[in-house]
C-alpha cells in the first residue's frame, strides 16, 4: 500500500513520520511532479495538478475539519473524500466558543478597556435567561460547543439542515425553522459548513432578526459572512459586536475595517487546531479500515458539500 503527502503550507516530514510508525507496512512519500501513484492521500489544499495526476487514489483524507476547498476542485466520482471527525479540535473550538460568549456575557472586554486607563468599576450582573446561545450547524463541532455553553446555563438552541436531538438544547432544522431559531437568540455562534447555500448566510436580514444587542461569533468559514453587513448592524446598535475568527481573506489584510472596530474581536483562525498526533491515528485507522473494506465516518457527500 502506497500513501502519499500533499500538505500545502505545512511541513511534511513530521506527518510522514508519524504515518509510517502508525503503519509501518506502507510506503509513505511526500509528493512531487511525477511521483509513484498511491492508494491514498493524506492532504491539505493540494493543487489540482495532484489531483489530475495521481488517478489510482481510492480515497483523500483531509487534515482539517471543513473540506470546502477540496470540493472547490475537479475530483474523479469514485473517489471518496474523508474528513477528519474531530482529533482534538471539538474541545478546543468548546473552549473558545465558551471564552467569546463569557467574556462578552460578562462584559470583560469592558473590564479590560477599564484597566487600561486605571478605572475601578462595576458593571451590573446580566440574566442568563437574556442571553440565548445559538448555534448554528450541529455536526461534531457544533454539537460539543451547544453541550458545553449549557454546562454554563444559558439557554442554548441549534439550528441544523436535517433534524437533530441534543440533550438541554433547542433543536430546530430547515429552511423553514431558520428565521425562529435566529429570533430567539442573543448570541449566535456560526459553525456551520460553507456549500453554495451558506454563503453569505451571515448577512444584514439574517443577523437582523436577532434580539437587540446580538453578537456573532463566526468560527467556521470567512465566507458566511457578509462583512460590510456586520459593521452596519453594529454601528446602527442593533448589535453590540462580534468575535471573529475566519475571513475572506487570510490572513486578515491590514487595511480591513476589522482591525479597527472596537467592537469588533479578531482572531487568526486558531478556534481549533489541527492536532498532529491524534490526527495521524485516526487517518492511519480509517486506512487500515478501507483497507479491509470495513466502513470508515467522516465520508463526505459532495452533493450535500459535507
Amino acid at each position: 500500500m502506497r500513501i502519499t503527502l500533499c500538505l500545502t503550507a505545512n511541513k511534511p516530514e513530521p506527518w510522514q513520520a508519524g504515518l509510517q510508525a502508525a503503519l509501518p507496512g506502507a510506503q509513505i512519500d511526500i509528493w512531487t511532479p511525477g511521483a509513484p501513484l498511491a492508494d491514498h492521500a493524506v492532504v491539505w489544499a493540494p493543487p489540482q495538478a495532484f489531483i489530475d495526476e495521481q488517478t489510482q487514489l481510492k480515497a483523500l483524507f483531509n487534515i482539517g475539519a471543513g473540506v470546502d476547498a477540496l470540493l472547490q476542485l475537479r475530483l474523479p466520482p469514485q473517489l471518496q473524500v474523508v474528513r477528519l471527525d474531530d482529533a482534538g479540535m471539538s474541545v478546543q473550538m468548546a473552549e473558545y466558543v465558551c471564552h467569546a460568549v463569557i467574556r462578552h456575557f460578562r462584559e470583560f472586554d469592558g473590564y479590560e478597556a477599564d484597566s487600561r486607563q486605571g478605572r475601578w468599576g462595576y458593571r451590573k450582573p446580566r440574566s442568563r435567561a437574556d442571553f440565548a446561545v445559538g448555534v448554528m450547524g450541529l455536526g461534531v463541532l457544533g454539537e460539543r460547543v451547544a453541550k458545553a455553553l449549557t454546562s454554563f446555563e444559558f439557554p442554548v438552541h441549534g439550528w441544523s439542515r436535517t433534524p437533530r436531538t441534543i440533550e438541554g438544547v433547542v433543536c430546530h432544522h430547515g429552511e423553514d425553522r431558520l428565521d425562529t431559531f435566529l429570533s430567539q437568540c442573543r448570541v449566535l455562534v456560526n459553525l456551520l459548513p460553507l456549500t453554495p447555500q451558506t454563503t453569505d448566510i451571515l448577512n444584514r436580514r439574517t443577523l437582523g432578526r436577532l434580539k437587540p444587542g446580538g453578537y456573532v461569533i463566526n468560527v467556521a468559514r470567512g465566507a458566511h459572512l457578509v462583512d460590510d453587513d456586520l459593521i452596519a448592524l453594529i454601528d446602527s446598535g442593533h448589535l453590540a459586536g462580534a468575535t471573529l475568527d475566519v475571513f475572506r481573506t487570510e490572513p486578515l489584510p491590514p487595511e480591513h475595517p476589522f482591525w479597527r472596530h472596537p467592537a469588533i474581536t479578531v482572531t487568526p483562525h486558531t478556534s481549533a487546531r489541527t492536532l498532529r498526533e491524534e490526527s495521524i491515528a485516526q487517518i492511519a485507522g480509517k486506512i487500515a479500515r478501507l483497507e479491509r473494506g470495513e466502513p470508515v465516518a467522516g465520508l463526505v457527500d459532495p452533493v450535500r458539500g459535507y
